[in-house]
């Protein structure tokens, strides 16, 4: 069985502790792990051990203690982790779905329709999930909506309607 290896960790345990406070929690398993092998840093620990004090893989100590070896407390607080991605609708576009969407006469049928409309009004091309799903989280819209009459009604010729048929059921 192989030895547990003896490590030289430069910062104190005070130092990192305190950047253990400050940092994101992927970044705090790492830190944890550090803090693990400092604190037996005389009689050296196995990656096992660090393992399931820190509740990580066992390779996943294998790599932080490597990174932590090659670059330093620099190189294991890096990391390349982007943010979310930036939304494929600009404001312009947003403000443009917004106002279909709120308007009860569009006559849209579905967001076919609506992917065609936004296609053809911002020039540009768009996934008909992406606009679904865009469409439902930002509008709280739903695939199916229940209408009453047809959004294209004339309401002058159906009032007149009424009057003509309130006129033969009184007689």
């Amino acid at each position: 069985m192989a030895c547990a290896k003896q490590m030289v960790i430069k910062e104190t345990e005070k130092e990192i502790k305190n950047l253990l406070k400050k940092a994101i929690p992927f970044i705090g398993q790492r830190l944890r792990v550090l803090l693990i092998l400092k604190q037996n840093e005389e009689s050296g620990i196995s990656k096992r051990d660090v393992a399931k004090l820190a509740m990580v893989d066992p390779n996943s100590v294998q790599k932080w203690r490597a990174l932590y070896l090659n670059a330093g407390i620099e190189g294991l607080m890096k990391h390349q982790k982007t943010g979310f991605k930036p939304s494929v609708f600009n404001q312009i576009e947003h403000n443009k779905l917004e106002t279909i969407l709120n308007n009860p006469q569009n006559g849209l049928q579905g967001y076919v329709e609506l992917k065609d409309w936004i296609e053809k009004e911002s020039n540009k091309i768009f996934s008909y999930n992406t606009l679904l799903f865009y469409c439902i989280r930002n509008f709280k819209s739903s695939v199916k909506v229940a209408r009453k009459s047809h959004v294209k009604k004339d309401e002058e010729k159906g009032d007149f309607f009424k009057k003509i048929s309130d006129e033969f059921v009184k007689k």
